[in-house]
């Protein structure tokens, strides 16, 4: 005759033993997992803060002769998990015409992008590059530029005054 086996049923403690095991494993895996995920997009959850007119220079440091005067333009700045507080992100010339308006020039030619110099003995901007050039007053006078004028923005001595007497630039 033949023994007929019969099915050992699993052991209570093994059970117990195998669950246990998985949950801590599971426990073990996701923490590390759910962490390096909440770093990774923590840059993501922060609010942009919102950038607003950047102090350019005093008003008072720009005289009344009509000549344009480089200014930097300084910001903080927050890229990912760091954070610079006042560097350069740019550049604008000021001027303040002799009817005390405020005009404000891009450093950057319209045409190829190159940073644009005043050149006080001609009396006009010129662009490295391909050689534009234009008024003191932003219009073109010559070169491959498309555009007729590389004005940024101009308001009123007195309005920039009130607002605490600075010039300000949008970044």
């Amino acid at each position: 005759m033949q023994a007929t086996e019969t099915p050992t049923q699993p052991n209570r403690r093994d059970f117990f033993k195998k669950v246990s095991a998985a949950c801590i494993g599971a426990f073990l895996t996701l923490v590390p997992l759910l962490s390096g995920l909440a770093v990774f997009l923590d840059p993501l959850r922060r609010k942009a803060a919102r950038t607003g007119a950047v102090r350019v220079a005093i008003l008072d440091a720009l005289p009344g002769d009509g000549v344009p005067r480089m200014f930097p333009v300084l910001a903080s700045r927050t890229d990912a998990w760091n954070k610079f507080t006042q560097v350069p992100i740019g550049a604008v010339y000021l001027r303040r015409s002799s009817d005390n308006k405020l005009q404000a020039f891009n450093v950057v030619c319209p045409h190829a992008g190159c940073n644009v110099d005043f050149d006080s003995e001609q009396g006009h901007f010129l662009c490295p590059c391909h050689k534009s050039s234009f008024t003191v007053e932003g219009g073109w006078i010559s070169g491959p530029a498309t555009k007729q004028s590389f004005t940024r923005r101009s308001s009123k001595t007195s309005r920039a005054a009130r607002a605490g007497g600075t010039f300000g630039a949008a970044p």
